[in-house]
């Protein structure tokens, strides 16, 4: 994803019934659009060419070849789309085979709101960091290959309490994509985290100089604090 720009999704899944739920879940995310639906491996492929998406959700089992094989032909055609499977083989040759062409996520059907929404929620952050134009360091690495999930609050030396070290990458990261003026609530929107805890952390960096605080006036003149890079 270039800039947050909206993310493209591609399903493939052939019971129509359970491929309108999973767009109807993604539906919450203002950051994705999807682009196409199929039923079967060939449309599957169609779409791919068809539509370029980002992400493409994936079921095993479809009429004219098991979504296990389709991986391959995926990989070699369309070598950038990141693919999460969606689907109820729990045998492990299928995982075996999904990890080894580099899945994004595995979930196993039925797949609860909750789970669905995690996940898709991680792809995004993990897009969000990897558009940001900032230096690769460890820090930067360790918080893409953890894909934005809840972690435990890390402990990091000179960070007060109430501060962890993830967290504030995820802010940080933000402003390396959005430039202009933020509010807490916009923070808190793009990093999947409450208004309330962005504005901790905004108010934190503007403290230690790393962004600038500053109050605007709306059309009706409600104050609104925004935050600048420096």
């Amino acid at each position: 994803m270039r800039n947050l720009d909206r993310i493209k999704v591609a399903i493939a899944e052939d019971d129509f019934r359970i491929a309108d739920i999973h767009e109807k879940f993604l539906e919450k995310f203002k950051e994705i659009d999807v682009v196409g639906k199929s039923l079967n491996g060939e449309q599957t492929l169609q779409i791919l060419e068809q539509q370029n998406p980002d992400l493409l959700l994936l079921d095993v089992y479809m009429p004219d070849i098991l979504g296990s094989e389709l991986l391959p032909v995926i990989r070699g055609k369309f070598p950038k789309v990141s693919i999460i499977m969606i689907t109820a083989a729990i045998d492990k040759v299928f995982l075996e085979k999904a990890l080894s062409y580099g899945v994004e996520n595995y979930l196993i059907k039925p797949v609860s709101r909750e789970r669905f929404d995690e996940v898709i929620q991680d792809y995004i952050k993990k897009q969000s960091l990897l558009s940001a134009n900032q230096e690769v360091n460890q820090n930067y690495v360790d918080l893409l290959f953890r894909k934005g999930k809840q972690e435990e609050p890390t402990k990091s030396a000179g960070l007060p309490k109430g501060i962890d070290e993830i967290t504030l990458g995820k802010v940080k990261a933000v402003f390396h994509v959005k430039r202009g003026g933020l509010s807490a609530e916009d923070v808190g929107k793009e990093m999947g985290a409450s208004r309330i805890t962005a504005r901790r952390y905004l108010e934190y960096l503007s403290s230690k100089q790393e962004v600038r605080a500053e109050v605007v006036y709306g059309i009706v003149g409600r104050p609104e604090r925004k935050y600048y890079p420096v």
